[in-house]
């Protein structure tokens, strides 16, 4: 924060380090091996759309930047619109560490746009004897937190705090529980 801003009161939101995503990269091999769990083999980014040409040219470059280089990858590419006004999209691959990086590319691509703050998260689909859970990135708070459905719009808590203990030292995880925003229907 500069003289300027503090005279005229203004704070700076320190932005949380960005290579926090690729915790992950790392994490589900403890994920897998002790935990049990299995990847999914999709991810998926979640932003607000703005209608700018500039924030629409943005998106239309990342998307075909993505499917380029799916060519190489064999990364599949989908785009979705929620019923919220989000738009999702959803990379399907065996290789984990393309999807971390495919996220990569799309938060980078927003974020140098000046988009950064549209950005809601990013989510990791993972299954437990058959059953889908998710660890969600919050990109405004660079962290991390477990999710597992049960049903309708109703969640396993304890088994969320057991995930939390079992890789927690492995992935900067959200220490504020109130923070753990349940992602309903979602398309992974």
């Amino acid at each position: 924060m500069g003289l300027l801003d503090s005279i005229l009161g203004r704070t700076k939101v320190k932005l949380p380090a960005r290579d926090r995503l690729f915790a992950m990269s790392t994490a589900y091999i403890t994920l897998e091996t002790s935990v049990g769990l299995k990847h999914r083999n999709a991810a998926g980014i979640v932003f607000q759309p703005l209608a700018t040409a500039d924030f629409n040219s943005i998106v239309k470059d990342t998307d075909d930047l993505l499917r380029s280089a799916a060519k190489d990858t064999g990364t599949t590419v989908e785009s979705k619109d929620d019923e919220f006004g989000y738009h999702w999209i959803i990379l399907r691959d065996e290789e984990f560490e393309d999807l971390v990086v495919s996220l990569n590319v799309v938060s980078s691509n927003l974020e140098g746009g000046g988009y950064g703050d549209r950005l809601l998260c990013a989510v990791f689909s993972f299954e437990d004897s058959g059953k889908p859970l998710y660890f969600i990135y919050n990109f405004k708070r660079g962290a991390y937190y477990p999710f597992v459905p049960t049903g309708n719009k109703s969640r396993d808590t304890e088994h969320e705090l057991r995930l939390k203990a079992q890789i927690g030292p492995e992935l900067p995880m959200e220490q504020e529980l109130e923070r753990w925003f349940p992602l309903w229907e979602i398309p992974l």
